[in-house]
């Protein structure tokens, strides 16, 4: 199974690099591999033991390499093969683990297996895709994609239709065809032989569709609805999960995470159940959830007393039986700092705090570059500044064919678009943030001259550091390995509390996630605690049963 004796994967912390915005080594304003390989000390000063890669696959980057045409060769404007050897032996050599991005749900429409499937009816490649006639001169079906219209473009060469749950230029795969699941394997396989420690399976509860790929019920007078109920955990999704364990993961000791949305704790201790399950663990997005009103674009204010809850279920519903991935933010995600924090006057206190909470949950927690000093979102003036191709097709929706007001659509974009995670990786002060010599891909955030790697390695007290301290935890407390999450002051709508125990030893996690000082009133005895660690100076005489948090403050004592 996924080899419960060992699991290295539950006491390592996971950096999550976007290859494009990390590192340029040739100035063409790209980030590529030896851009990587030139900043694994970096990452090894941090504590990092794994590496999580976005796609360095090759690909037309109509999203940004989640649209792979060939699943063995390397973005020629990320580098060739060698360097990809030379990256992973490198990071071998200091203990750092690869885990690659595995995207199997669609190819690009520039893959040799879609070319052939588009070919021709009769090609033998024809059912490796999801073609179907129209209806009553529509499309299959009434699916929308994630990126806006149809889930279904039109060929003309063959008079039918094929389905695209991304974008038009990411046909499905057909995982109803064995010789497509055997395909996938054998590429997998080819993979673990090059040495790689374990797979992110992007959209992988997506694979299975519902027979008959019927039509959405019409919630709106939307000709397009969102088909998730007819694709999402669908009916065959553990039957090729067991066979891709089976034939490809079995007898290796991997860290997998499958990217699932709408998973239930139930749900997922069958994903991961250590006897068949394929994944060591995955990413829930219930939490992503909290600042909109189902839209993504709607944004709302989140409640942390909706954050407790989620979490909570999550700790307690998996506890003993499966695992969690801690993350807050990710290559999809707003910056955490400005979405869960303040990334104006508490930065820095905003920052150290969500790096505790999510340091000091249960499960593998998931750093993406540039959190662990405090980057920020960026709000481009014009829309001809955004590249995330979900932005500009929402933006070309609402504004161009739907007339909504330029105004309100670029907020919505400040808050949650894509490339707000995407812009380069601010490493120093010098023009465009050291990430290039060259004209960057997409602009750098303008506050690079203040937020920056030099800035923070040259500062005892930065984000950076008291990320490093977390990450020296994990390696030396089992407690924070292991120890059982406990929800405190469930009703406090500011102040997020928990234990966590191991046989004897507890650790009591406080903090404050509001701009104001609050009054934390300990519902456990403190007479012998010790603190752990704080983001604010703590005078070492206090001891007390209650006392002030500041804005955004964080403790944690072990009692």
């Amino acid at each position: 199974g996924t080899n419960m004796n060992t699991q290295w994967w539950k006491s390592s912390v996971v950096y999550q690099i976007y290859p494009r915005s990390f590192k340029d080594s040739n100035g063409d304003g790209i980030g590529d591999l030896r851009g990587i390989t030139q900043k694994l000390d970096y990452l090894k000063e941090l504590g990092i033991d794994v590496v999580w890669l976005s796609p360095v696959y090759q690909s037309p980057n109509d999203d940004n390499g989640y649209d792979i045409s060939d699943y063995q060769a390397i973005m020629a404007e990320f580098g060739t093969m060698a360097d990809w050897d030379d990256l992973i032996a490198a990071m071998h050599e200091r203990g750092i683990k690869l885990v690659m991005d595995l995207v199997v749900n669609h190819t690009s429409d520039e893959h040799a297996w879609f070319i052939e499937s588009r070919s021709s009816k009769d090609n033998p490649k024809r059912d490796w895709y999801i073609w179907r006639k129209g209806k009553n001169g529509h499309e299959p079906n009434n699916w929308l994609s994630h990126f806006s219209g149809s889930a279904w473009q039109y060929d003309q060469a063959s008079d039918e239709y094929y389905l695209h749950l991304f974008s038009k230029k990411q046909p499905d795969l057909n995982w109803e065809n064995p010789d497509v699941r055997h395909a996938v394997f054998a590429m997998m396989r080819w993979w673990l032989d090059k040495g790689v420690d374990g797979f992110r399976m992007d959209v992988i509860n997506m694979i299975s569709k519902v027979d008959g790929l019927p039509d959405v019920a019409s919630t709106s007078d939307s000709r397009y609805e969102y088909g998730g109920i007819h694709f999402i955990n669908g009916p065959r999704l553990l039957e090729y999960l067991g066979e891709m364990h089976d034939q490809v993961l079995a007898g290796h000791d991997l860290l997998t995470v499958g990217e699932t949305p709408n998973v239930s704790p139930e749900y997922t201790i069958q994903l991961t159940n250590p006897d068949h399950g394929a994944l060591s663990m995955v990413f829930q997005f219930e939490h992503m959830d909290l600042d909109s009103d189902g839209v993504k674009w709607n944004v709302k204010p989140w409640s942390l007393l909706e954050l407790k809850r989620i979490m909570t279920r999550w700790q307690t519903g998996l506890a003993g039986r499966g695992w969690n991935s801690i993350y807050l933010t990710n290559h999809d995600q707003p910056r955490a700092v400005s979405r869960f924090g303040d990334d104006q006057a508490y930065r820095v206190e905003s920052a150290t705090l969500l790096a505790t909470f999510t340091h000091m949950l249960q499960g593998t927690p998931y750093i993406y570059q540039g959190e662990e000093i405090g980057m920020t979102n960026v709000q481009f003036d014009a829309i001809d500044e955004y590249r995330d191709i979900e932005t500009l097709n929402m933006y070309r929706e609402m504004v161009d064919e739907r007339g909504a007001d330029p105004q309100k659509i670029m907020a919505s974009l400040h808050a949650k678009s894509r490339d707000n995670a995407r812009t380069p990786m601010q490493w120093d002060a010098s023009a465009n943030a050291g990430f290039t010599t060259g004209t960057p891909w997409i602009t750098v955030n303008p506050n690079y001259p203040e937020i920056n790697v030099a800035q923070a390695l040259a500062d005892p007290n930065s984000i950076f550091y008291y990320y490093q301290k977390l990450i020296q935890f994990r390696k030396q407390h089992r407690v924070v390995v292991d120890g059982v999450y406990e929800l405190l002051l469930p009703d406090d709508p500011e102040i997020y509390a928990f234990t966590r125990t191991l046989n004897n030893e507890c650790w009591l996690v406080i903090l404050n996630f509001s701009r104001t000082t609050r009054l934390f009133e300990s519902p456990i005895s403190l007479d012998h605690a010790e603190l752990i660690i704080s983001n604010y100076a703590v005078d070492s005489g206090e001891r007390l049963q209650s006392f002030k948090l500041r804005p955004f403050e964080a403790r944690v004592y072990r009692i």
